[in-house]
């Protein structure tokens, strides 16, 4: 019975939180908690609470616990993986991401080649990037965030008609966010295309107002 409930707990948290409830979500997953202080699902919802109110730190307690009681679970560590590298840690985030692919099986591991190829990306490591992103892009094309580093990528490389093509492929995946807009700007600009740079800066101005700055702002001379 306490089984029962303790699943049941962490599972509404879950919907709680996809549906925006964070404080609802938190009473969930503590109760989860009293029940068992091993519930790993529980331990992910609250480090997903904590992560969407800023408190970061508090959210990587959590998902570091979750990872710490579940080793096998590959998107637990996934999670925790993700977390180290978006917070400055991306050496030892690569090592959780291993690990992470290392339980997945390999037609699951989009997610965490993903992670991973972001964060080498961060840390500079250029060829594991690529790789990585490739690969997730091999198991799942349609990868936002695959397609949006792999746009990243072969701009700071110089290659900026394939820069576009990601960053088209990204923009038809899922609904846009302001550093890819930001981006395919700079892209067009690069490519001396104003007509497409002035139009991706409309559509920043529009969805994305507080994210224009002076250099994305202005119109292409």
């Amino acid at each position: 019975k306490r089984r029962v409930e303790v699943r049941d707990a962490s599972g509404l948290g879950t919907q709680r939180l996809a549906a925006g409830g964070l404080a609802e979500a938190e009473k969930l997953a503590r109760k989860a908690l009293r029940l068992d202080p091993s519930a790993v699902d529980a331990y992910t919802v609250l480090g997903a609470v904590e992560s969407r109110r800023g408190n970061l730190e508090a959210a990587g307690t959590h998902y570091r616990k979750a990872a710490e009681l579940a080793p096998g679970n590959g998107d637990v560590l996934n999670n925790y993986g993700a977390w180290l590298c978006a917070n400055g840690y991306p050496a030892e985030a690569l090592v959780w991401l291993d690990r992470a692919m290392a339980v997945t099986a390999p037609g699951s591991r989009a997610s965490a080649l993903a992670n991973a190829g972001s964060c080498a990306l961060r840390s500079g490591q250029l060829e594991r990037a690529e790789q990585d992103l490739r690969k997730a892009l091999e198991l799942d094309p349609v990868h936002p965030a695959a397609l949006a580093q792999m746009a990243v990528l072969s701009f700071e490389q110089g290659r900026l008609l394939q820069a576009r093509a990601f960053a088209e492929r990204r923009l038809a995946a899922a609904p846009a966010d302001a550093s890819v807009l930001q981006l395919a700007v700079r892209i067009e600009q690069g490519l001396g295309d104003r007509v497409a740079a002035s139009r991706y800066q409309q559509r920043l101005r529009a969805e994305f107002p507080e994210a224009v700055t002076d250099k994305t702002g202005e119109d292409p001379q």
